[in-house]
């Protein structure tokens, strides 16, 4: 036996979970018309293999038809989820892994357009900031309507061999109830702390009389909303005891805080540059006013914290969810120890952020997260040793030298700077993002692990690359920022890179001018604006840093919101003139034809990059294949096998920005699909 915290076991009722490590509920939108079929049971059941005590599925699994998923969540409405939810179970427990599901009603937490288009209801007519929907002011039919809708659904999960449920009480209906923020009811259900409890009581009772007293069943709630008007942590622990003395549930899940701002959400769910752990300790507090068997998840992402959670009595069961996202091995390093291995999660949260834009869950640096069905996160060797050249050490070449060298290929790596990382580097420069870096760092140490031959300080050329007599050569070379938007004016602009960079200076009076909307443009504002330089942020879109999304949109807002920065959308700029020692910038619109002038001392202009592709099109002539990529092979995860020119002696192909101005987690798919079979 293992005298390592996370290694014991831990009873939960009957239960026997085989360590302390935990996936909570969350709810990565991979199903498929409402139902886990086969890409959501793939997921899950690479964490089970791996030697995960649990994983909790759906966050969350939607109750009644009035709680329409604001995401693809699953529909614990339906009757035909029960076979679907048995194959993910039994899936799981194969490998000693057990599974519960988050069932919920989501109140106010949606919108009435969807779905059936039927009315959000909630107990006030309040509506949510994040999801403006103006709710109806729930009725007793509403509420006996909906109780029987929980207890139908926890009778599907049972019937489908599940090892219990976990009702989710933050930010939707049950706890919309509890908080005297979102709940104007008079007796009984309002008032009183006893009356703004006794729908979630009569839930509870409800589906204990339909499931029996075996079946576990659980809550996860906020204890301490942080909120003015809200439960605090007073009344949260009040709460804990309520729920614990009850007898109804069997273990407390508890979290710190509100979610119905994106800013709150973040608060909830840290990013990274924020604290780790923020509201472990508080976790303890509940544990130990109760006794209850308690869990927590929030910003876990390495093994050492995990550790100390366990080991110091705080929780009983650790959340890692994100962490698992970025690696779901982590148990099974552990138990191998080799920890080192373990792939760090760097809290991007581009998982997050991606589902709260109605796309499904992917994680920043591992792309064979959600897509267990055509990518591996154990790499295959190669029958048959080749040559490997790449050019380029940024995140892209990185993963292909990561992905050739664990194929057992011989690699080798050029890389004109001084160190590796690309992009990656120039973000890492802001402290708050400097967790960015371990994604190059990770995989160098991969690398070593695997001799690949690193050749930095050289600019590569056709001549060098051929030097090699390769069989395969990556062109990862990345792009170089993209200025040259303008009709008049493009040589007195300056890029969001020298800004991030150091390489220029930045001016006191700056607009910077962002087509691109990533983070680029935002940390170059962040930079000026912290040096005491009044800022204009413009955009010729209706919104300003799209693909910056929400939860990490809510650390640059902080960080600038007191300083002199402001914010221009729906504007244009089409050129600039010298104006004696500062700058006029000519600003038009794609709404009319208008135009007018400001003036200003420096411009930055962020409009991604161009591809640095020299070398590829003096190679291309050269190869075997003539730089063509098999795109349904690339799609499907297929071997590329065009060969359309006989006298080529080498397979050639770019990846990443090489290709086109994209992100790091497109970089590295495109690295991981096509060398994983090189």
């Amino acid at each position: 036996m293992s005298n390592d915290p996370l290694l014991q076991p831990y009873k939960l009722k009957h239960l026997t979970l085989k360590n302390r490590i935990m996936i909570t509920s969350h709810e990565p939108a991979y199903p498929e018309d409402g139902m886990p079929k086969d890409r959501y049971r793939a997921y899950h059941e690479e964490r089970a293999k791996a030697g995960v005590a649990m994983t909790m599925t759906a966050g969350s699994a939607a109750v009644s038809k009035d709680s329409p998923p604001v995401f693809n969540n699953i529909l614990a409405y339906k009757d035909e989820v029960v076979p679907w939810m048995k194959k993910v179970t039994d899936a799981c427990h194969e490998h000693g892994c057990a599974v519960m599901i988050q069932l919920t009603h989501l109140g106010r937490r949606t919108g009435w357009n969807k779905g059936d288009w039927l009315p959000v209801v909630s107990p006030s007519h309040n509506r949510e900031p994040s999801h403006r929907a103006f709710p109806k002011k729930i009725e007793e039919w509403d509420i006996e309507r909906i109780t029987g809708d929980f207890a139908d659904a926890a009778e599907r999960m049972q019937a489908a061999g599940l090892d219990g449920i976990e009702l989710q009480a933050y930010g939707h209906l049950l706890d919309q109830f509890w908080s005297p923020r979102t709940n104007t009811l008079d007796a009984p259900f309002g008032g009183s702390l006893e009356n703004r409890l006794r729908v979630s009581m009569d839930i509870l009772t409800t589906i204990r009389k339909r499931v029996g007293e075996e079946f576990i069943v659980g809550i996860r709630y906020t204890a301490d909303e942080v909120a003015d008007g809200g439960i605090d942590a007073k009344e949260g622990i009040e709460i804990s005891k309520i729920l614990g003395d009850s007898g109804l549930v069997d273990f407390l899940n508890v979290i710190r805080g509100h979610i119905d701002t994106d800013a709150a959400l973040t608060d909830v769910i840290p990013v990274q540059g924020m604290k780790s752990a923020p509201h472990l300790d508080f976790a303890g507090e509940v544990r130990k006013a109760t006794g209850m068997p308690t869990f927590h998840a929030a910003r876990v992402p390495d093994v050492a914290t995990a550790r100390h959670a366990v080991a110091t009595g705080l929780v009983d069961m650790i959340g890692m969810t994100r962490a698992h996202m970025a690696d779901p091995h982590i148990v099974r390093k552990i138990v191998e120890g080799r920890e080192d291995d373990i792939r760090p999660c760097v809290g991007a949260t581009y998982c997050l952020d991606r589902i709260y834009q109605a796309g499904d869950a992917l994680c920043m640096h591992n792309a064979a997260t959600g897509r267990e069905l055509i990518m591996p996160h154990d790499i295959p060797r190669a029958e048959t040793s080749k040559k490997v050249v790449i050019v380029g050490a940024g995140p892209a070449g990185m993963e292909a030298a990561r992905v050739a060298a664990e194929r057992g290929h011989s690699v080798t790596v050029f890389e004109a700077a001084a160190d590796p990382g690309g992009q990656v580097r120039l973000t890492a420069q802001n402290k708050r993002r400097m967790e960015m870096i371990s994604i190059i760092d990770w995989r160098m140490a991969q690398c070593t692990k695997h001799n690949v031959n690193f050749k930095f300080n050289t600019w590569a050329e056709a001549e060098i690359v051929l030097a090699e007599t390769p069989d395969v050569v990556i062109i990862a070379t990345g792009g170089i920022p993209h200025t040259d938007v303008l009709s008049s004016g493009n040589d007195l602009v300056v890029s969001s890179w020298d800004i991030i960079s150091g390489d220029v200076k930045s001016g006191q009076d700056v607009l910077i001018y962002d087509d691109a909307g990533d983070h680029a443009a935002m940390q170059a504002a962040e930079k000026i604006a912290q040096s005491g330089a009044k800022v204009e942020i413009m955009t010729p879109d209706r919104t300003f840093a799209p693909d910056v999304m929400a939860m990490n949109l809510v650390p640059y807002m902080r960080s600038m919101q007191d300083k002199d920065v402001t914010f221009t959308v729906t504007y244009r700029l089409k050129n600039v003139e010298q104006d004696g020692n500062r700058l006029r910038a000519i600003i038009g619109s794609d709404y009319s034809d208008m135009t007018k002038e400001r003036s200003f001392d420096q411009i930055v202009v962020n409009h991604g990059t161009v591809p640095l592709d020299d070398l590829y099109f003096d190679l291309k002539p050269k190869s075997s294949n003539l730089g063509a990529l098999d795109h349904d092979a690339f799609i499907t995860g297929q071997k590329q096998t065009v060969n359309s020119n006989a006298e080529g002696t080498f397979q050639l192909f770019r990846i990443g920005d090489a290709v086109s101005a994209r992100n790091t987690h497109a970089a590295i798919y495109d690295a991981l699909r096509l060398l994983k079979d090189i």
